[in-house]
């Protein structure tokens, strides 16, 4: 399965169960390690956790491999691993702390929001 299909499949599992302000970041030309970041908001740990576990769920059903899942205990900041894409599903505050999308997006074309992003 390519990058833009695993993009997709993660997205609809982050907007099924109302993940806020979910952003994608192109990474090809940062590293070689992974093409794209999401990055999504929950409210709570609990929902944190839900929207991770649902991205998990959805990516299995795809025939895709999880690759390493982190930060699951806390339920702050979780991290799925995908390979080609990595997701970050994390609670505002953390988020705002970290700043992943200006770390790794800056404020340049890379960066492009789920809901303008093409389904």
């Amino acid at each position: 399965m390519n990058t833009a299909q695993i993009e997709k499949i993660v997205i609809a599992a982050l907007e099924d169960i109302k993940g806020k302000d979910i952003e994608v970041i192109n990474t090809a030309a940062l590293t070689p390690l992974f093409e794209r970041i999401v990055v999504a908001s929950g409210d709570s740990n609990r929902q944190v956790r839900s929207l991770a576990r649902n991205v998990e769920d959805k990516v299995r059903e795809a025939g895709i491999e999880i690759l390493s899942t982190e930060g699951e205990d806390g339920g702050e900041w979780i991290l799925v691993d995908l390979g080609s894409v990595v997701v970050h599903v994390m609670q505002p505050a953390i988020r705002a702390y970290y700043n992943l999308e200006e770390l790794w997006g800056g404020k340049g074309p890379a960066r492009v929001r789920a809901a303008s992003h093409p389904a």
